[in-house]
């Protein structure tokens, strides 16, 4: 009966795809409390990601209808189509394989404009801000060019079914890996390569910060009428993640720190030289710091990388650590209530991580 059911459904979708390109768009610009539970429903039978052992309820306006094959670093992502004909791209998050946490850790930055070879015959052209100072995480970055082999062809094969509003979704690795497609797709449709008249919009749910501030300028930028979020839990420590490092290099041209030797060298002694001595011991940290970051989490990750993708060719990695929040946020504020259903737990680290609290959350918007 349960079989006919999910059939009957399905066909109804069908025919509401086929007949999409005569109706209005529903996809609406802004945060929609409904909308994005709905969302966190679908992420959460996203299978093989940590939080599946946790009773979250099937979505109940959307049904899934196309799961991808397992790609670059143990990456997935499925197909849903929503209520209105709106498609949903939902992006897996980590799963518990050793490759898919070294996506993760492979934390080193690389330019937001380049070329990666990938494997012996995938070389991922990329553009994702124009700044040449804006850098992202190169470790979701694979993710996004393998997924983006298969994403881009649905995206192509909906469009010619009338399908022109679609959601990008993502939670944990998931969500970073949000915000980098979303940034691809965009300057895919300013070089026509996917049609302008396509509607996206993005939720990164959960989501550690993809990438430097001058890559958030952009990505805010581009989702500022609405069309894009990130949704955190104040409890969660994942959305606090990469680790970050704020170097002098990464101020912008014209900062005060440019002159700095000239203005300390005037200064007479012994001031100078005391300056002098605080100031280099203070930009030495952060240039340490910085080598030490691309040696363990760069270079040496790296070469893990090249054992797990045939092919593939470290990049030349970006002289920046400085992870930042992204995107507009909507709080989702872990209160003394929530607190008592789900306690700090040292033996449970992803205890405010999961689809759960956050839900719980969600439910308390008002």
């Amino acid at each position: 009966m349960l079989r006919k059911i999910l059939f009957a459904g399905f066909f109804v979708i069908l025919l509401s795809v086929n007949n999409a390109s005569s109706q209005t768009l529903t996809l609406k610009p802004g945060f929609d409390k409904a909308e994005y539970i709905e969302l966190l429903k679908i992420t959460g039978h996203q299978m093989d990601t940590p939080w599946t052992s946790i009773s979250v309820p099937r979505p109940e306006k959307s049904i899934m209808v196309y799961r991808s094959m397992v790609t670059g670093l143990d990456n997935r992502w499925d197909l849903w189509m929503m209520q209105d004909s709106i498609a949903v791209i939902s992006i897996r998050g980590t799963t518990k394989s050793q490759t898919s946490w070294i996506e993760n850790f492979y934390a080193a930055m690389v330019p937001a404009i380049g070329s990666i070879q990938m494997s012996e015959n995938f070389q991922f052209k990329y553009h994702l801000a124009d700044n040449p100072r804006a850098s992202v995480h190169t470790g979701w970055l694979i993710g996004t060019a393998f997924l983006s082999q298969d994403i881009l062809p649905k995206i192509d094969s909906l469009y010619k079914k009338g399908i022109k509003q679609m959601i990008i979704l993502g939670h944990s690795q998931g969500g970073a890996i949000a915000y980098l497609l979303s940034s691809h797709i965009a300057q895919l449709q300013k070089t026509h390569q996917i049609p302008s008249d396509i509607r996206f919009k993005t939720y990164c749910s959960a989501a550690p910060r993809p990438g430097n501030l001058f890559y958030a300028y952009e990505y805010e930028k581009m989702v500022s009428d609405g069309w894009g979020f990130n949704v955190v839990n104040t409890a969660d420590w994942v959305v606090q993640t990469p680790l970050s490092i704020q170097a002098l290099t990464d101020f912008n041209t014209t900062n005060p720190f440019t002159n700095v030797s000239e203005v300390i060298s005037k200064q007479p002694f012994p001031k100078n030289w005391a300056m002098k001595y605080a100031y280099n011991k203070m930009n030495n940290v952060s240039k340490r710091g910085n080598r030490r970051y691309e040696k363990y989490l760069g270079k040496m990750v790296g070469k893990m990388i090249e054992k797990s993708l045939p092919g593939y060719i470290a990049p030349a990695y970006a002289n920046t650590f400085e992870y930042v929040r992204v995107g507009p946020t909507i709080v989702l504020m872990a209160d003394e209530n929530y607190f008592k259903l789900f306690p700090d737990n040292p033996e449970k680290v992803f205890v405010h991580h999961f689809i759960t609290p956050y839900l719980y959350l969600a439910n308390q918007l008002k």
